[in-house]
């Protein structure tokens, strides 16, 4: 196991792996249900040391709610635009398997936040410690002024540097991100587009997040790791980067891979589990449990399970899925101006909450770009309406009145011909409310034979989103090979403690 670190932040932390022999000795059998990143991570590791594995992906390809596919005229699609931070150093050991270098990842050099009334922040040519670098963002950013900063709430905003992983998010049970930012009396428009553009990126609204989340996520890219506030993305589309290479990767080690194969029934005893798809059945000696949240709820609530969980059963119902979503691709018969940042996170745009200029860093759309001298734009409404999951109509409107924000923000999109449009509606994300963290289910099950794993499982380190699926596919393997007597996966992460807690 390698100690080394994995950034350049010298105080990221290192969760050992359980200590064990290298391999396994005794064949072990398990499924892994779910081919996202959760999945892909825990059948990498349990592979990596011995185990049997059969991976299960109801959709036609790996990545889950990361994935990519092509479409006509030799375009792909996604479900959008995500940032691959530094800070996110357990998924980035993931793609290592392939992509020792990480070639694929290239830097975006800015990701300003915009308001129509002309404030507009940038991240670039910041340092990249804390505190130097929230204290040189604030320093340069309009959007705080004495006046303003001297409403704050100091005692609240000292609570950013006092955090202490995990009880940070127990501290915070009861409260949404939204009443935290009002006990905060951060200045309205710094909380526009600092904070609360960084809280819909969780697919929700502040006032149904948990204080708790935003808290974590303040911590891990501002004021806890010297990793900086910049991120980087993959050079092409996911699929192309990650998930196709992964995957062979998979096959490779022997891991029976069955896409657009939905498990419809799970049961797990004291003698095994059995997982049924629509036309098999496989007997296994454990399942690791990686579906989108509503999939695994759907599962869990029918899953014969012994001892008796009925308590962690109903946990795992409590859980719920964030607003619903839409994701906007636009080829346009022209280009943006040259001077158009990759990524745009904006704030009093309507639906808008970003804008992903795809040529600057995708070389699928940069080929389309150069053969058809035009742009491809990428446009995200997050935490929309309940109705937009389900009503077309709904759905539309939210779509028309992302262009119009779109004309904007760039004017010069306003004359430009759309030659193809895409647009993808989904609600399949988790949310993590303000409810008790310690009620929701973590990794560990009451069956030593099934682990969970996801970005919507409690994990007690600072983590979330992509991160957090991978941290939690490891740990699950590692839940496993533990029991085995099994080496398994070291986890890292930003450091623990905030820099005021002692």
């Amino acid at each position: 196991m390698s100690t080394s670190l994995p950034g350049r932040d010298r105080r990221a932390v290192r969760h050992p792996g359980p200590v064990g022999a290298e391999r396994l000795t005794t064949p072990r059998h398990v499924a892994v249900i779910g081919g996202g990143i959760a999945g892909i991570a825990a059948a990498t590791v349990l592979a990596e040391h011995g185990a049997s594995v059969t991976l299960f992906e109801s959709g036609d390809r790996l990545g889950g709610r990361v994935a990519s596919w092509p479409i006509s005229g030799h375009r792909t699609m996604s479900r959008g635009f995500h940032a691959f931070f530094r800070q996110y150093y357990n998924l980035r050991a993931l793609l290592k398997r392939t992509d020792p270098t990480l070639r694929h990842l290239v830097p975006v050099s800015d990701y300003p936040l915009q308001r129509p009334d002309g404030l507009r922040d940038s991240f670039t040519s910041l340092p990249r410690t804390p505190p130097w670098s929230v204290l040189a963002f604030v320093r340069q950013s309009d959007s705080f002024t004495l006046k303003t900063l001297s409403k704050v709430n100091v005692k609240a905003a000292l609570e950013l540097m006092q955090v202490h992983f995990p009880g940070t998010y127990d501290d915070y049970d009861g409260e949404s991100a939204a009443a935290f930012l009002d006990r905060l009396r951060f200045p309205p428009d710094a909380r526009a587009l600092a904070l609360e553009v960084f809280a819909r990126s969780f697919f929700a609204d502040p006032s149904n997040f948990a204080a708790g989340e935003l808290v974590a996520m303040f911590h891990t890219y501002f004021m806890g790791s010297a990793e900086g506030l910049l991120f980087d993305v993959p050079n092409d589309d996911y699929d192309t980067c990650y998930w196709g290479p992964l995957e062979d990767h998979l096959l490779q080690l022997g891991v029976g891979v069955h896409v657009g194969k939905p498990v419809t029934a799970l049961s797990v005893d004291d003698d095994g589990a059995r997982v049924t798809t629509a036309h098999d059945s496989y007997v296994m000696d454990a399942v690791v449990l990686a579906a989108d949240p509503r999939a695994a709820r759907e599962l869990l609530a029918d899953m014969t399970l012994t001892p008796d969980a009925s308590g962690w059963k109903a946990q795992v119902a409590a859980t719920y899925n964030a607003p619903p979503f839409i994701v906007l691709r636009l080829w346009l018969g022209g280009h943006v101006h040259g001077d158009r940042p990759a990524f745009l996170g904006t704030a009093g745009y309507g639906p808008l909450d970003n804008v992903s200029v795809l040529e600057r860093f995708e070389e699928g759309a940069a080929t389309w770009s150069r053969t058809h001298l035009g742009s491809v734009v990428e446009l995200h409404a997050y935490a929309c309406a309940p109705e937009v999951a389900t009503d077309r109509d709904a759905a539309a409107a939210v779509v028309a009145q992302l262009e119009a924000e779109l004309h904007r923000v760039y004017p010069e999109t306003e004359t430009l011909p759309v030659v193809e449009r895409e647009v993808l509606v989904r609600d399949d994300c988790t949310l993590i409310g303000p409810e008790a963290w310690h009620e929701r289910p973590g990794v560990a099950s009451p069956s030593h034979r099934l682990v969970l794993a996801g970005d919507w499982v409690r994990c007690d380190y600072p983590v979330a989103l992509m991160e957090r699926a991978a941290t939690t596919g490891f740990m699950a393997a590692n839940e496993l090979l533990a029991g085995w007597g099994v080496a398994g996966e070291d986890v890292w992460t930003v450091p623990v403690r905030g820099l005021l807690r002692r």
